[in-house]
């Protein structure tokens, strides 16, 4: 990659290419929005249902980005209108990449004929790098995650070709020899299956891991939702383990933004009548479908509490309703007042801003993890799957929040467990260090010239390095 000739005020066309989960969707969004503020032009490939479902464009933005629609593939397996991870379940996510993977005919035909000055796209794509590159287009990995799980797995090598000294999951219960920092950060044993699996070529026809080191490796630059001001030195590694540029895009904290919606009004009346900094939120996201163990522990846990709280649990949208779950009988009438389960989609950005809320009850995906520090929050966590875990010791050890007891075999939790965590990090008074760490650290997450600066600096790499055919390739 070298630096283009083009003025830097010469308007850019830039692709974004998301994997198929509203977890690396919307960040893609996000980013975009930002690019198009910029004077820029963008391309937002997805499929048909998933481009449906998209929030509304800024209307000053809608002559900026242009929603592209390419089928998903039929492939034996995968529900018919089955389209994002949200709409199936877990054991039929390699389906849905093999679809995705047949999606590159269409996509390669529309680089082909539009020729953008580059192409942003998830961890998935394996094929696309060699295909942006034969074409001339800048190409660019952009990890909608933290910097600490990219690192973890390794260089690019490791990760598309295996490692003799990491097959076992014992490996993955200790941070790998390549992190030279001190640090918590590794998986349980529970998580650690996860970890081995994923590097086990799949339905899909290739392992997670695998995917990840081609899209690395063939690509000049990765960009990073993560910024320098927190856990800097995951960044340095990052670079060091794959020998391109690793550039932070920030955080991209959440904006708080006028809601008309009847299903606000009624939540926001609910808030209103809580004390301030009484209420846990609760919200696993959309990709975490617990197990009805796992609900019923949560569900009395709650209720042993004796906090406040409101729970967001949204039935997930998946096309077998064999995997729905149900609450503990009659939870909902005795919890009636102090507490409420909001059974549709919630505005979380919304719920986590209002001064009625106290603390954060996450699955730790890193969006949420950012939200919730955003507005100053303490974070009990509950992680299940992919970088969560990683997530929930780092709130332990930087200790603004707390992580759930768990057991390392299998990831049970108890009532018990979820009561005393919550009534540590709300009530107790050695609670009080979480709850104004979580203070602190929103003067970094919830900063926004200090993240605007850091898309002004991504976009300036945008602007002034054009892939050129005949120099360097990734």
């Amino acid at each position: 990659m070298e630096s283009g000739s083009m003025a830097k005020n010469s308007k850019l066309h830039v692709v974004m290419y998301p994997w198929l989960a509203f977890g690396h969707i919307i960040p893609f969004f996000e980013l975009s929005k930002f690019i198009a503020q910029k004077g820029h032009t963008i391309s937002f490939v997805s499929t048909p249902r998933n481009i449906d479902r998209l929030p509304k464009i800024p209307s000053h933005l809608v002559s900026s980005i242009t929603l592209v629609k390419i089928p998903l593939p039929k492939v034996e397996g995968l529900p018919e209108s089955a389209e994002a991870t949200m709409d199936i379940r877990n054991e039929d996510i390699p389906y849905l990449k093999k679809a995705y993977d047949g999606m590159e005919t269409e996509l390669t035909r529309f680089l082909e004929n539009s020729l953008p000055d580059w192409i942003l796209y998830d961890f998935a794509p394996h094929w696309l790098p060699p295909v942006a590159e034969r074409l001339g287009i800048s190409r660019a990995f952009f990890m909608i995650i933290n910097a600490w799980f990219l690192a973890f797995f390794g260089p690019s090598e490791i990760l598309i070709n295996g490692s003799d000294e990491r097959k076992e999951a014992e490996e993955f219960m200790i941070p790998p020899k390549w992190v030279r920092f001190e640090t918590k950060v590794a998986y349980r044993r529970y998580e650690a299956n996860w970890v081995v699996a994923s590097a086990q070529t799949n339905d899909s026809g290739f392992s997670d891991t695998y995917r990840g080191g081609k899209v690395i490796h063939g690509s000049e630059v990765i960009f990073i939702r993560h910024c320098n001001e927190f856990e800097s030195d995951w960044l340095k590694l990052l670079e060091e383990l794959h020998h391109k540029p690793v550039i932070p895009v920030g955080l991209m904290p959440p904006q708080v933004e006028e809601d008309y919606s009847q299903s606000w009004v009624s939540i926001k009346t609910w808030l209103d009548h809580q004390n301030k900094q009484s209420v846990v939120y609760i919200a696993l996201g959309s990709e975490v479908t617990p197990s009805q163990d796992q609900i019923n522990e949560l569900a009395l846990g709650l209720e042993l509490s004796g906090v406040p709280f409101f729970w967001a649990l949204r039935k997930p949208s998946r096309s077998d309703d064999s995997s729905s779950v149900v609450l503990p009988n009659g939870f909902e009438e005795r919890v009636k007042g102090r507490g409420t389960v909001w059974k549709s989609w919630a505005p979380q950005v919304k719920i986590l801003s209002h001064e009625s809320v106290g603390a954060f009850l996450t699955h730790c995906g890193w969006s949420s993890f950012i939200e919730g520090l955003t507005f100053g929050h303490p974070l009990i966590a509950l992680p299940f799957l992919a970088d969560q875990g990683l997530n929930a010791r780092m709130i332990a050890d930087k200790q603004f929040g707390i992580e759930i007891p768990k057991s390392d075999e299998d990831g049970s939790y108890t009532k018990n467990s979820v009561s005393d965590s919550i009534k540590l990090v709300m009530i107790e008074d050695e609670g009080k260090k979480f709850r104004e760490r979580a203070r602190e650290m929103s003067e970094i997450f919830g900063n926004k010239i200090l993240h605007d600066s850091y898309v002004d600096n991504f976009i300036n790499f945008l602007e002034n390095h054009r892939f050129v055919l005949s120099g360097t390739s990734g």
